[in-house]
């Protein structure tokens, strides 16, 4: 059986505010959205993780847009990629289209076209439908059933808890940070300043690894966590 999920945008921008409006707004339209605050942590989520689009500005610290997308293509990866640049002549929008990006989008916008353009490009994605069922190593989860297993033991989890295992197994060796899993499995923009995070990774790991010589998920210091079945 097949499912359908929201399609997974990646947003690169340093501007604050922009930033802030944008991601309620597409989370508002039914997306699902990570942000990047510059161009070195835009190019690690846009190589590590799996999205269906990415929106960069074009202009960023460390690394700008074109070097991300470029260096995406390089890499074989085919994200669409839709640029937002002030930068609006002819020879930067061609410049953009030569990088690797998909669509050219010059600012200022109104949030309307933006979304028709996202539309546009991820029309070709969102209607392919994703296995019901995640695994890595001997863990399994199955999204219809909400039940999970590893090497055949039951496993019984919180929707809470569910939900975090989902996050982590969907980027499935890559390193996930705070900010990751507080927006992503908790929908808080902000960090609480708790042991929040901690509590439920601690329990999560508990239950997923007791009785296994392999744990699966680790913590990486200073960083954030990892699934993967290698130490």
């Amino acid at each position: 059986m097949l499912v359908f999920r929201a399609v997974h945008i990646l947003l690169i921008e340093d501007d604050t505010e922009a930033a802030k409006f944008l991601v309620k707004g597409l989370r508002e339209s039914g997306y699902a959205v990570d942000h990047a605050a510059d161009g070195r942590e835009g190019l690690f989520r846009a190589t590590e993780g799996q999205f269906d689009l990415v929106v960069t500005d074009r202009m960023l610290p460390h690394i700008d847009g074109l070097a991300i997308i470029q260096l995406m293509r390089q890499k074989g990866i085919t994200t669409p990629v839709l640029v937002l640049s002030a930068l609006g002549t002819v020879d930067d929008r061609v410049r953009g289209l030569k990088a690797g990006g998909d669509d050219y989008l010059t600012k200022p916008f109104a949030f309307a076209e933006l979304l028709a353009r996202i539309e546009a490009l991820s029309r070709r994605r969102s209607s392919v439908p994703e296995t019901t069922k995640l695994r890595v190593a001997d863990l399994e989860l199955d999204l219809l059933a909400r039940s999970v297993t590893r090497g055949g033991r039951d496993i019984d989890l919180t929707a809470r808890e569910l939900k975090l295992l989902e996050f982590l197994m969907r980027r499935a060796g890559q390193v996930v940070t705070r900010t990751m899993l507080l927006e992503g499995v908790w929908d808080l923009h902000f960090d609480p300043q708790s042991n929040l995070i901690d509590v439920h990774i601690s329990r999560l790991r508990q239950a997923i690894d007791r009785g296994s010589d392999r744990p699966l998920i680790h913590t990486v210091r200073g960083s954030g966590y990892v699934l993967r079945s290698e130490a």
